[in-house]
């Protein structure tokens, strides 16, 4: 049985990591902290666990691993800890808020050989391995341009926590938060890695983080990412369009269906949208962390994506910052 310590319930899917360690035959939650006392002691109460008011004496407990729900701010200190102590680590997104705190991450990771997993759950999902597979046949030709948009109403209809909205625990706010899974998915489909970041925000609310948020991803190709995300937006679909020089997919639009027209078998095969199957979806990234500490193997691409996500994450912010675009090269190791 593996042994979790929690870290943290400050994000809101906190309690849904806590299920899924009590749903796995092979986890359980045995031990809390979290930056609020109070709050730690609550959960830890409701779970008939100990709360530890300091980190360090649980992390040298008997825990085998983490699941890490603390405020985006701290991600770097609570996770290098952990791997310091030789505990594997389960993550929220993002890693960090910069790519010099994640390769700080990442080389404690590393020197100390713990197993890193971060919930990027919309790669697990049938319709993001059904687009996959579409990709690899080429049915699309060049891909050319991607757009993904994720958006609710979180912040009009006022049921996100307040501190959603705290630009120092977040980082920042609707395309932090929310714009994560775009802004993988986006990368993912684009098959590359785009070189230059521009991005707009919007202060619908009056937030001191943005509500709306659009990122535009240029690739050295020529292909380019559209990443939108927001918590103002009522009734909006989550929906994924692809186009490339022989062809489109749409999903989410509204109706989760992918749709696909291609001409690679001919121009009278592309006259009409074709549905496409869905598989099951794969395992969860919970799941696979488990896996990973039982088989002693790595979740490589879920890392790489995670290292990306953030690098694009950044560069948008510095965009918005800066007024202008930003080349992920020029971000800080």
């Amino acid at each position: 049985m593996i042994k979790i310590g929690k870290i943290s319930y400050w994000h809101v899917h906190a309690w849904d990591y806590t299920k899924e360690a009590q749903a796995h035959p092979g986890t359980e939650i045995t031990a809390v902290w979290d930056e609020l006392p109070e709050r730690g002691q609550a959960a830890a109460d409701k779970l008939g666990v100990p709360f530890y008011s300091n980190l360090d004496e649980m992390l040298a407990s008997d825990i085998d691993a983490v699941i890490v729900d603390a405020p985006s701010n701290i991600h770097r200190d609570v996770i290098i800890a952990a791997a310091r102590a030789g505990k594997h680590i389960f993550t929220e997104k993002v890693i960090a808020p910069t790519l010099k705190e994640v390769n700080e991450v990442i080389e404690a990771v590393s020197a100390n050989n713990v197993k890193l997993t971060v919930s990027l759950p919309r790669l697990n999902a049938g319709y993001t391995l059904a687009i996959q597979d579409i990709l690899a046949q080429g049915l699309l030709g060049k891909v050319t341009l991607v757009r993904v948009r994720l958006s609710h109403d979180g912040a009009t209809k006022n049921w996100l926590p307040e501190h959603f909205y705290n630009l120092e625990q977040c980082g920042g706010g609707a395309l932090i938060d929310l714009g994560c899974h775009p802004m993988y998915l986006t990368r993912l489909f684009l098959g590359e890695q785009p070189v230059e970041a521009s991005a707009q925000y919007g202060y619908v609310t009056g937030k001191e983080v943005e509500d709306n948020a659009v990122v535009l991803l240029k690739t050295a190709s020529g292909a380019v990412g559209i990443v939108e995300a927001g918590f103002v937006n009522a009734f909006s679909p989550f929906t994924i369009e692809i186009h490339g020089t022989q062809g489109t997919l749409m999903y989410g639009t509204p109706d989760d269906r992918l749709l696909l027209r291609t001409n690679v078998n001919g121009e009278d095969a592309a006259k009409e949208w074709q549905e496409q199957t869905l598989p099951d979806s794969r395992p969860g990234a919970f799941n696979q962390f488990a896996d990973h500490i039982v088989n002693n193997t790595k979740a490589e691409e879920n890392v790489q994506l995670a290292v990306e996500l953030t690098k694009l994450v950044e560069a948008a912010n510095r965009s918005v910052r800066e007024g202008k675009s930003i080349r992920i090269d020029e971000l800080a190791q």
